[in-house]
Order: C-alpha cells, then structure tokens, then sequence
C-alpha cells in the first residue's frame, strides 16, 4: 500500500486493520515510526497506537531505541512452516550452490504468487551484473524468466486472463504484446527453459527452469542472471535445465512421471 493509497473496505474490520498496520512495512520502508505506519495504513493515530501495541506484545513487530519499528522475528517464525517458503529453500540450496559455482553468477529461486513472481532465495555473484532482485522481491510474471517458466505451466485460462490484461513496461525490451508472450510462453514449454532478455533492465539476461513436485506440478522456478553483453545461452541452459531436476527429483518428481 502506498503512503497516499485509500485502505479499502476490508481495513476498517479488526482483522483487517491487524492487516493494513503490517502492510505499511515493505522493502522500500522496512522501518516505520508509529506516524508512518499510520499515515501509510490509513488508520487514526489512535487505532494505530493500539494495535501495533498488540503486534509488538506478540512479537509481529518490533520496536528499536529510537522508537523505529520492524517486523518481528515471529513472523519470520510464522513465514517458515510456509510449504513453498523454507522448506523449499532447504531442498533447493545445494542445487542453487552447485548452479552458482558453475556459472559465479546470481542465481534465483522463485514461486508464484497470484500474477506475480516471489523471490524467495538468492545467491548474489560478486562481480555478476547488478539486478533489481533479492529475497521477497515481486515482479510480474511476463517480466522475468522465472515468472515466464511458472506462467508457461500456469492454467490455459490464467494464462490467457494474463495475456488479456495490461502488461507493465520496464524497458524497450520488456513483453508487452499478448501474441509475443504467447509465442514465447509456447517455447518455454517446447524447450523447458525461459530466456528473458534485458526485459527488467537493458544489461541483464536470464535463462530459468521450472522445478515440479511430487505430483509433477510446477511449483517454482530457479534461474542464472547473467550481463547480457557476454551472455552464452547455450552453455547456461543445460546447467539451468539440471538445477530444475535435480530439485524436481528432491521434491518427489520423477521422470515421466504424469504432470
């Protein structure tokens, strides 16, 4: 939510004022004063006072020296029984440590969330090109290739209510015509890899692959993001392509399995 944003109908219930007081945390404002949060809920001074009081007691947020609050370590606590948050994580770390070391370059491990890829782990090269990512991060599925190898295995109807509606730019690259994504979501499921070229910015390349569950659903994707100025494509698909099954294979998949 935005500072300046109207809380919708629902922040006016208890639960949902609970809701629009987390809210005003983000990556972009990960410590507010009680006015912020206030400001930025939508929600009287008062009203506000009380359930961050509430929230802090519980250990949702947390409050520093200068009076600055965060969110609380019992969230995180909450976070982690999530099935795709880190029990996942677990499973796929050896796989994106091995990526990593075959290619030094930023690796990503994402899950779908409604019309939108989370980042939910990230292994930063040290000399690889500067990305616009990290953990918890959201974009839009068209815009990256992990979101292309989730959307490509989505519903045929959610892929064409995604399709259908408007497709944000980010640079002069970025997908924005329904047929150019339908082409494109069509090689993504002929070849099991996604490349998405200089789509979030004109410098960065990324080649990702989708990683199934035991029911052989596509549950995640895991990518490289490599300079686009030097990117061999070739050569990162088959590593990219191995890291997919080798967490697919960990998570229960197997091949030729039925998806």
């Amino acid at each position: 939510m935005t500072a300046d944003a109207v809380p919708p109908a629902s922040a006016r219930s208890a639960p949902g004022r609970l809701l629009a007081v987390l809210a005003a945390f983000d990556h972009a404002h990960p410590a507010l004063s009680l006015t912020d949060i206030s400001r930025r809920a939508g929600l009287a001074l008062s009203t506000t006072h009380r359930l961050v009081g509430a929230l802090t007691r519980w250990g949702a947020l947390e409050r520093d020296e200068s009076g600055v609050y965060h969110v609380g370590l019992r969230l995180w606590e909450l976070a982690a029984l999530a099935p795709r948050g880190l029990g996942l994580r677990q499973v796929a770390l050896p796989y994106l440590e091995d990526l990593y070391e075959a290619t030094h370059q930023n690796v990503a491990l994402a899950v779908r969330d409604g019309t939108e890829v989370v980042y939910i782990e990230w292994i930063a090269g040290r000399s690889s090109v500067g990305v616009r990512i990290r953990v918890g991060a959201r974009w839009p599925l068209h815009a990256t290739g992990v979101g292309l190898a989730l959307l490509a295995h989505g519903a045929p109807d959610f892929q064409d209510a995604y399709a259908a509606a408007p497709l944000a730019a980010f640079t002069a690259h970025t997908l924005t015509d329904p047929v150019r994504l339908r082409r494109a979501l069509a090689e993504v499921r002929r070849t099991g890899v996604a490349v998405s070229d200089r789509q979030v910015t004109d410098d960065a390349l990324s080649v990702a692959a989708p990683v199934r569950d035991g029911d052989g659903k596509v549950t995640a994707a895991v990518s490289v993001v490599v300079p686009h100025d030097n990117a061999q494509v070739p050569v990162l698909i088959p590593a990219v392509r191995l890291a997919g099954r080798g967490m697919s294979r960990a998570l229960g998949w197997r091949p030729g399995a039925p998806a």
